[in-house]
C-alpha cells in the first residue's frame, strides 16, 4: 500500500464525509446551474484529491490501484460531475505523464496537477475517430525544433478550463493505423490552439466537454511524451487501462448509492396497505441489482490486484468497463422502476442519476469495443 492503513482509512472516512455532508446537498444545484462552485473546487484540493495518484516525490498521495479504487467507489456516492473536475487529473490527463514522461516532464507538470493548480485534460477522440482511435487525423509535422499540429478534437473532458492537454496527433503520416500516432503535452497558451463552447449534454451537468481545435498550433518538439515520437498509442493505451478500471469502481459506488436509496424508499412507500419492499417483485429488482453491483466491486479488485503485481490487464480491464457500466444502467433503470412516478422526477435523484450513468456506457470506451478488446485478447491467449 502507498500510505499505510490508519492514514488511509482517514482518507475513506474524509472521503466519506466530504462526499455524504458537502456534495450531495449540492447535487441538485450543480445539474441546475451547470457547474461545480469554486469553493467545492477549493475544498477538493486541499483535501488531497487532485492528486491521489500522482507519485508522493511529485506533491501526490501516490495510491496504489486498489486503494484508487477504494476511493473511486466512495466518490460514486454523489453525481460524477463531482468527481469528473478532478478525474482528469488523477487518471486519463496525468498518467501518459506518470508512465511514460522524461524526468524534466515530470518534474515541470505534475506538482502542478497534484495541487490543482494546473488541469489536464486527454484529447484522442476526434470527430471521425472515437472508437477507431488509430485512425485519427489530427497531424503534427516538424518544423524546426517544434511541432505544427492541425485537427479538432471532440468531447474532451475538461478541455473549457485545462491548462495542458495529453494530446493524441500523426507524427508521421505515412505510416497507416496506430504507429504512426505521438503523444504531446499540449499547453493551453500555446499559439494556434482554442476550445469551442461547452457542450450541451443529456447528463452530467457539471462537468464540461468541448472541441479543442488546433490550426497551425506550434508545440515544442520537447513535449513529446517520453521524447520518443511514433510510441503515443501505447501510451494511450495503458492510460485507458486504468481510467477503465477507475470507471468500473465509480460505477459500482453509484450502483451502491442507488440501491441505498431504493431500499429506504422502498421500505417507506406504501400501497395496498404496506411497504412495497414487501412485495416479491420489488424484493427481487433489489436482490438482482445487489447481487450484480457485488459482482462488479469483486472484479474490479481481482484486476486491480492483478495490475500491482505487474499483470497485463488489459483483457481484465475491458471485462470490469464491460460490466460494469452496463450493472450501473440496470441498476439506475430498476430504480426508476422501484421509485415508479417519482423515479421520474427531477424532486429525486434518481431521475438525475439514470441520465448520469448513461454516458459511462460510452467514453473511454464503449461496450461494443470492449466486446472487441476481451475477444481479441482472448484469440491472442489462444495462439
Amino acid at each position: 500500500m502507498a500510505l499505510d492503513t490508519e492514514t488511509f482509512n482517514i482518507l475513506l472516512e474524509t472521503v466519506e464525509r466530504f462526499v455524504a455532508e458537502r456534495l450531495v446537498p449540492l447535487e441538485a444545484q450543480v445539474a441546475s446551474e451547470d457547474q461545480v462552485p469554486a469553493d467545492v473546487i477549493a475544498e477538493m484540493k486541499e483535501l488531497g484529491l487532485f492528486g491521489l495518484t500522482i507519485p508522493e516525490e511529485y506533491g501526490g498521495l501516490g495510491l496504489t490501484m486498489t486503494e484508487e479504487i477504494e476511493v473511486a467507489i466512495r466518490l460514486g456516492g454523489t453525481t460524477p460531475a463531482f468527481r469528473s473536475i478532478f478525474g482528469t487529473n488523477i487518471g486519463i490527463g496525468s498518467q501518459g505523464i506518470v508512465m511514460d514522461g522524461t524526468p524534466q516532464q515530470k518534474a515541470h507538470y505534475l506538482p502542478k496537477l497534484a495541487s490543482g493548480e494546473m488541469i489536464s485534460s486527454f484529447a484522442l477522440t476526434e470527430p471521425e475517430a472515437g472508437s477507431d482511435a488509430g485512425s485519427l487525423k489530427t497531424s503534427a509535422r516538424l518544423d524546426g525544433d517544434h511541432y505544427v499540429l492541425n485537427g479538432t478534437k471532440r468531447f474532451i473532458t475538461n478541455s473549457p478550463s485545462a491548462d495542458i492537454f495529453t494530446l493524441m496527433a500523426r507524427t508521421d503520416p505515412d505510416t497507416p493505423g496506430a504507429k504512426g500516432i505521438s503523444a504531446f503535452i499540449v499547453e493551453r497558451n500555446s499559439p494556434g490552439l482554442s476550445v469551442g463552447s461547452p457542450d450541451k449534454k443529456m447528463g452530467q451537468q457539471g462537468a464540461k466537454t468541448a472541441d479543442v481545435i488546433l490550426e497551425d498550433c506550434r508545440v515544442p518538439a520537447a513535449n513529446i511524451i517520453g521524447g520518443v515520437a511514433g510510441v503515443g498509442f501505447k501510451t494511450a493505451m495503458k492510460v485507458l487501462d486504468r481510467g477503465r478500471l477507475h470507471i468500473s469502481a465509480v460505477s459500482v459506488g453509484i450502483a451502491e448509492r442507488l440501491i441505498k436509496e431504493c431500499v429506504n424508499y422502498a421500505s417507506e412507500r406504501k400501497q395496498f396497505g404496506k411497504a412495497i419492499a414487501e412485495f416479491q417483485l420489488i424484493q427481487a429488482m433489489l436482490a438482482d441489482s445487489k447481487a450484480e453491483s457485488y459482482a462488479a466491486r469483486t472484479m474490479v479488485f481481482d484486476a486491480a490486484k492483478k495490475k500491482e503485481a505487474g499483470e497485463n490487464i488489459t483483457l481484465e480491464a475491458a471485462c470490469c468497463k464491460m460490466f460494469a457500466t452496463e450493472m450501473v444502467g440496470k441498476v439506475a433503470d430498476r430504480a426508476v422502476q422501484i421509485f415508479g412516478g417519482a423515479g421520474y422526477l427531477s424532486e429525486y435523484p434518481i431521475e438525475r442519476l439514470y441520465r448520469d450513468v448513461r454516458l459511462f456506457r460510452i467514453y473511454e470506451g464503449t461496450t461494443q469495443i470492449q466486446q472487441l478488446i476481451i475477444a481479441r485478447e482472448l484469440l491472442k491467449e489462444a495462439e
